[in-house]
């Protein structure tokens, strides 16, 4: 599903979401959810979760939800989580790059992939 599935099913309109930088942590999003939590996109309600969508045309963007409206669209939201070995490998460094510090990542051929 995309994103615009989302926001069809819960009857958002894109441009009505808060701007968010493209680059997020989990603690920004904490801190955005904390008391008082922003009301939930879908139904006005008090968020419980958050995170940043990339919305078409409209660029990233807060998806603030409730409860209810996250579970009913969660099996929707794309995922952020990276799914092959590169994509893993490229948000360590990437992490690390932003954090400034160094990353070294070792393979052993026949147990796969280790990062030390």
């Amino acid at each position: 599903m995309s994103i615009d599935d989302v926001l069809r099913h819960l009857g958002i309109d894109p441009a009505a979401l808060a701007p968010a930088p493209p680059q997020w942590s989990g603690r920004e999003a904490s801190a955005r959810i904390a008391a008082p939590p922003p009301p939930c996109a879908g139904c006005g309600q008090p968020a419980r979760a958050t995170t940043v969508a990339d919305v078409p045309g409209h660029g990233p963007r807060w998806l603030d939800r409730c409860r209810a409206c996250l579970l009913a669209t969660i099996d929707m939201t794309p995922s952020r989580m990276p799914s092959t070995t590169e994509e893993i490998v490229a948000d360590l460094r990437a992490g690390a790059v932003k954090a400034g510090v160094s990353l070294g990542i070792a393979v052993d051929q026949h147990k796969g992939a280790r990062h030390g």
